[in-house]
């Protein structure tokens, strides 16, 4: 997805710097190495960084492992602490995440979410996982929680310096990370997509929304998680599709196991 979403703005106009520890193998302007996983590898790309930063995308992320929570948030957050403490985040920026379907229902955990947003830096946002890694709610899920709150949380104070922070929350999408987890993630929805005819998501398909989001057309818009996942939530909660409204009570918390 965050390939797509290069591609698409570097054919809009964009200069593109990608910041990636796996390799990249697409056209882009300047590739930067970073592994969110190392404070230190953050810091040393930032600094190798030149000029303003109009849009950060950040789109890395991982199923699960001991890395999750630095992969999926917290090496995302220090990125973004850093790009502000440097400056090169103005007036007129923006940041959009990438989340997921699966962080639904991040509204019913927030007392929990905000204690750990309340950590104020890489070391002490990772001590805070180590401490509840017994607890049983650390999973995929609770990651995009995370980034759901964060992004509700932060869109007012960062909207006062003029930049704009949202997310997409994609459906079933066609990626690597998807077809590794292919049994849970791919099929998840194919009752919906078998009635509407649509099909699995393709990257270009969240490219698209994380650029409109992060583009003037989107100047009004701020604090939000979009759902990219042609309707499935939705239709599913109203039970205007019957079958989907037990999966999706359940991962929004309307449901318990």
């Amino acid at each position: 997805m965050g390939a797509a979403a290069a591609r698409i703005v570097r054919d809009l106009g964009a200069t593109v710097t990608v910041m990636d520890y796996a390799p990249v193998t697409y056209d882009t302007d300047r590739v930067i190495e970073m592994d969110l996983r190392d404070p230190g590898s953050i810091d040393h790309a930032v600094d190798e960084l030149s000029g303003p930063v109009d849009a950060v995308f950040s789109a890395a992320g991982i199923a699960d492992g001991p890395d999750l929570m630095r992969t999926n948030f917290i090496g995302h957050r220090h990125l973004l602490d850093r790009l502000f403490a440097d400056g090169r985040l103005g007036r007129g920026s923006a940041i959009c995440f990438i989340s997921s379907v699966a962080g639904m229902g991040w509204e019913n955990d927030l007392d929990r979410l905000l204690d750990f947003l309340s950590t104020t830096d890489y070391r002490s946002a990772d001590a805070w996982v180590k401490e509840h890694e017994g607890d049983g709610f650390i999973h995929y899920g609770f990651s995009k929680q995370v980034v759901n709150a964060y992004v509700a949380t932060w869109a007012f104070e960062l909207l006062k310096q003029g930049v704009r922070i949202n997310a997409i929350c994609p459906g079933p999408t066609d990626t690597p990370l998807a077809r590794a987890n292919a049994d849970l993630w791919l099929t998840f929805a194919q009752d919906y997509r078998d009635a509407t005819g649509v099909g699995v998501h393709q990257p270009e398909q969240m490219g698209s929304a994380m650029a409109f989001l992060n583009s003037p057309a989107a100047s009004g818009i701020s604090g939000i998680t979009l759902l990219v996942d042609s309707g499935h939530a939705m239709s599913s909660l109203t039970n205007a599709f019957p079958p989907g409204k037990p999966i999706m009570d359940l991962i929004t918390g309307r449901a318990k196991l």
